[in-house]
């Protein structure tokens, strides 16, 4: 009988996908626990007690001090040694949407938590989109194929066929020398390509060169999202638990499903 690795997936206030971050887990072999991040505080639940973590997205905390900032600080003040410690273990760490907004801002992308970086200046984050409008429509997305050796390793040079549900979403950095460090260390991810038919093969599609709507938000060098220096955290913007069965795509079915990311996440977590 296989085992089934626990994936944490922490919730709070205004959290709204966890339910379909749950579902993908499930359906990638994984074993989803929910946990409120009260009860995470509380030490009724640790997250080195689990085999990964998965942030979910939504609005945590109705961002009310910005796009996951209050999600952020938790995770920095009071997590900060159990998130060094599940990363040195190379356990795999997911951050979607709000997720990822939480992780950048939390100093864990694209920043090691035991390398210490996190309390140094952040070298990127999440704006608002550059259209100025919350952004609902789907994307294509490559996995990276220059990216370090990460858990996304055997879907390198994959496509993924999912939505985006945004405000936040744009990534900047501080300069084109933070941008081009982003790409020549190998921690860009995932970046938009441009929309082609969901058929496309990897042959027929190209990057998005910044253009709306392929682009969605405005992302810096196309960047829809990084991973850090180890490897263990990745986070994204775009949502690709939305696309893990075939009647949620658009074109019944058609394109290039979300699922092989979490079965990837899942496996790594054994």
């Amino acid at each position: 009988m296989v085992t089934k690795p626990p994936i944490l997936i922490p919730y709070a206030a205004g959290t709204n996908r966890d339910g379909d971050a749950l579902l993908a887990v499930e359906l990638a072999g994984g074993e989803p626990i929910l946990v409120s991040m009260k009860a995470l505080r509380e030490n009724k639940k640790t997250f080195g007690e689990h085999a990964g973590v998965l942030l979910p997205g939504g609005f945590s905390y109705g961002d009310a001090l910005g796009a996951g900032q209050k999600l952020a600080l938790e995770l920095r003040h009071f997590f900060a040694q159990e998130l060094a410690e599940l990363v040195s273990a190379g356990k795999p760490v997911l951050g979607i949407c709000n997720g990822f907004q939480a992780l950048v801002k939390a100093g864990l992308l694209p920043s090691s938590p035991e390398n210490g970086s996190a309390h140094n200046e952040r070298q990127v984050t999440l704006a608002h989109n550059k259209s100025g409008n919350f952004e609902c429509r789907w994307v294509t997305l490559r996995v990276a194929s220059t990216m370090c050796r990460s858990w996304l390793s055997p879907i390198q040079g994959s496509l993924i066929r999912c939505p985006v549900a945004h405000g936040e979403g744009r990534l900047m950095t501080t300069s084109d020398t933070a941008t081009t460090a982003l790409f020549k260390n190998g921690l860009v991810a995932f970046t938009y390509l441009e929309n082609g038919a969901a058929e496309s093969s990897s042959e027929d599609v190209k990057e998005a060169q910044g253009s709306y709507p392929a682009n969605p938000n405005g992302s810096v060098g196309d960047i829809a999202g990084i991973c850090d220096h180890s490897g263990a955290v990745v986070g994204l913007m775009p949502h690709p638990e939305n696309h893990v069965m075939g009647w949620q795509c658009p074109n019944r079915g058609a394109g290039f499903s979300g699922l092989p990311l979490f079965e990837t996440f899942v496996e790594a977590a054994r």
